[in-house]
């Protein structure tokens, strides 16, 4: 094969498999990491003690108890929210409880329930909300105003609420890109391998070929974080609320993380690569040209002997 025509070729290979670097890491980020219950458990588990998450918390399920208990509670308590002396109470009573162990428990069982919920229902092919059930978080309210006197606090009935975490209607879209991106999961990273280990065994020049494919596997790091970040702009932009924001923010970046990190590396990775590659051409360079023997002087005129 002439050199012209092995050298566009493995540029086209290498191009490639570049550009499959970051939707791969991503396909398989989504595929091992989101979609996995433990890992899902485990980058969750330390927003836990965050106050933005907390104070999140706090506004939604109090006044989620509220819509749900409220009309069902004595009289009194009734005129006594119309003047808004209750709501207070049941709101600093759930904050109060996002500060202890038991919260940190149920978060963590909260999020486990929730994401088996979420991936069976994906996975099953049945359309159904995703709801969570506020009994136990309700239940535990009841006994924290009840240890700190509020009037009527045990008659507040715990009965089970379900909040919709993820409407029915969106299901079918969901799961559509899921089975796209379960497949893309493990061929796409494949994909790039096998076509960026070809364009380097086809170049007339293999060091040159590696080098162009750790420059790209970092530019598709780059990118990568590049799409991270206005990624994260668009989620919290599109939320109606923006008391909730910096909530949102810690969820998306304690899910984003390691798909952070896996881009850095790429960064990291693909200019030490290219970096090892100069300095080798460079000092082969070096051994050739001192290797060489050096140039037997041009000789002069002969001059007459007498």
């Amino acid at each position: 094969m002439p050199t012209r025509l092995r050298n566009a070729l493995s540029a086209a290979l290498i191009a490639l498999s570049c550009l499959l670097v970051p939707f791969g890491a991503l396909a398989a980020w989504v595929t091992y990491g989101l979609a996995d219950t433990g890992r899902y458990v485990t980058a969750m588990a330390p927003l836990a003690a965050d106050p933005a998450v907390q104070g999140a918390v706090a506004d939604t399920v109090g006044a989620g108890i509220m819509q749900e208990v409220a009309p069902r509670l004595h009289p009194e308590w009734e005129a006594r929210d119309e003047r808004g002396t209750v709501r207070p109470f049941v709101r600093d009573a759930v904050r109060s409880f996002t500060r202890t162990e038991a919260f940190r428990t149920a978060w963590e069982a909260s999020n486990r329930a929730v994401h088996g919920a979420v991936l069976s229902a994906l996975q099953d092919g049945r359309d159904r909300a995703v709801t969570v059930d506020l009994a136990p978080v309700t239940a535990q309210v009841k006994r924290r105003l009840t240890e700190d006197h509020v009037p009527l606090a045990h008659r507040i009935p715990v009965e089970h609420t379900e909040v919709a975490v993820l409407p029915a209607h969106e299901l079918d879209r969901l799961r559509k890109g899921y089975d796209v991106l379960e497949v893309a999961g493990f061929w796409l990273p494949v994909s790039a391998a096998v076509l960026a280990a070809t364009g380097i065994a086809v170049a007339a020049c293999r060091r040159r070929a590696v080098t162009a494919t750790a420059l790209g596997s970092a530019l598709g790091g780059g990118f990568l974080l590049l799409a991270l970040a206005i990624g994260r702009r668009l989620t919290l932009a599109d939320l109606p609320e923006a008391a909730h924001r910096p909530a949102a923010g810690a969820v998306y970046d304690a899910l984003t993380e390691t798909l952070r990190t896996v881009s850095w590396l790429l960064i990291a990775l693909g200019l030490t690569v290219a970096l090892v590659c100069r300095l080798t051409e460079l000092f082969a360079r070096r051994r050739r040209a001192s290797a060489a023997p050096a140039a037997d002087p041009a000789p002069g005129p002969t001059r007459a002997r007498v």
